[in-house]
């Protein structure tokens, strides 16, 4: 089905650069009966999906021939390629103070780089905008919800968010976080971010809001973790930049963290839950719900809101990766990165996607469709 002319326009990238945002999410969500596995939108029968020509020499390293070839690696495969992509995170101690956290600003939306075809077959009209409404404090209660805030490698301050999600190698003790992929790497020849951290249940208690100055421990009541180890897709390197592109379908990233003034105890037995990421879930049976901290007007930043979208329609810039999943959301910048929550077939509340773009008209939100691709980054990191 043709996409509209308004969401062609409209679709931006909520992050990248010096100042970026992403949100919080975690919680409870609504329900889905379906005990339906799988999902079969991606490339069709013998589509090869070949790495674009112009990739500057350096991001070919320890690339595959094709991004077909990449559902194939086994860790090896993914920790010879990030071997030559190395992520380095000396976070400054103190760095990130109450004001400093408050004051980091999201990088406005900016326009589509690269438009979805107008008969696209797996591209579906936009959804209605569905309203954001705030989460119940205190936040403590949605211990998975946090922000993730960074350096840019040219200098600036940003924020986004993230999910506390289960560690497979570690089951009870995970020490594991997903969100964006533009949130910790600044996509095709552009480096990884810096003095990474995760503040689980940001701002739980209100103390930040409205104006007040609120102590450390208030902003952050679960501590602040360090990330050492952080793993994106190929995609997102090779491809990624400030607009929305086919990059975008592939716009996920994990961290691994630890607390150094923490008790020793995994971020899981401190926060008091993970969530499971579900990957190939059954979109055409999915009810989503998209948690986050949108920080552009009406909303500030220091709230954590959601948006129950319900079923989610199809976005896609290539109709050989899977399609995006975008829901009717009013979030804006801030929410990017934000988990998107779904029920399982067992009554689990899981992670299925994560923000990648929204609408620059704040009326919906779009995130990558989680396959074998991401759960093999999952795997590996797990495995580091």
């Amino acid at each position: 089905m043709a996409m509209s002319s308004k969401r062609r326009a409209a679709c931006a990238l909520f992050a990248a650069a010096a100042l970026f945002t992403v949100a919080g999410c975690g919680g409870d969500g609504p329900t889905n009966t379906s005990p339906t596995p799988g999902d079969t939108a991606s490339a069709g029968p013998g589509a090869k999906l070949h790495l674009p020509s112009d990739l500057p020499s350096g991001l070919l390293d320890g690339l595959p021939k094709s991004w077909d070839e990449l559902k194939k690696w086994k860790y090896d495969d993914w920790d010879r390629w990030a071997s030559k992509h190395v992520f380095n995170n000396p976070v400054i101690r103190d760095l990130w103070n109450p004001d400093r956290m408050k004051n980091a600003q999201p990088q406005q939306p900016e326009p589509v780089a690269t438009k979805p075809p107008a008969d696209s077959e797996v591209t579906d009209p936009e959804p209605a905008p569905v309203q954001a409404v705030a989460v119940p404090r205190p936040y403590t209660r949605y211990a998975a919800s946090g922000k993730v805030f960074s350096t840019a490698p040219g200098g600036g301050t940003g924020q986004c968010s993230a999910t506390v999600v289960q560690d497979p190698a570690h089951p009870g003790r995970s020490n594991l976080v997903w969100t964006a992929g533009h949130c910790v790497h600044e996509g095709k020849g552009g480096d990884w971010f810096k003095n990474i951290v995760f503040v689980p249940a940001y701002n739980s208690s209100g103390a930040a809001s409205a104006g007040h100055k609120p102590a450390p421990q208030d902003v952050a009541p679960l501590g602040m973790w360090w990330a050492d180890n952080v793993i994106t897709s190929p995609q997102w390197t090779a491809e990624g930049g400030h607009g929305g592109s086919a990059a975008n379908q592939y716009d996920f990233a994990v961290l691994k963290v630890h607390n150094p003034d923490g008790d020793g105890r995994s971020l899981e037995e401190t926060v008091g839950t993970a969530l499971p990421v579900w990957f190939d879930a059954p979109r055409d049976q999915l009810s989503v719900s998209a948690w986050g901290y949108p920080a552009v007007k009406p909303f500030d930043g220091q709230e954590l809101d959601r948006c129950d979208g319900g079923k989610p329609v199809r976005l896609s810039f290539d109709p050989q990766r899977p399609p995006m999943l975008t829901i009717g959301c009013t979030m804006t910048a801030g929410s990017s990165g934000g988990g998107w929550f779904a029920t399982m077939p067992d009554g689990r509340q899981a992670l299925v996607s994560n923000t990648s773009l929204g609408a620059s008209d704040h009326t919906s939100l779009s995130g990558p469709y989680l396959e074998s691709v991401a759960s093999q980054a999952l795997d590996y990191i797990s495995k580091k």
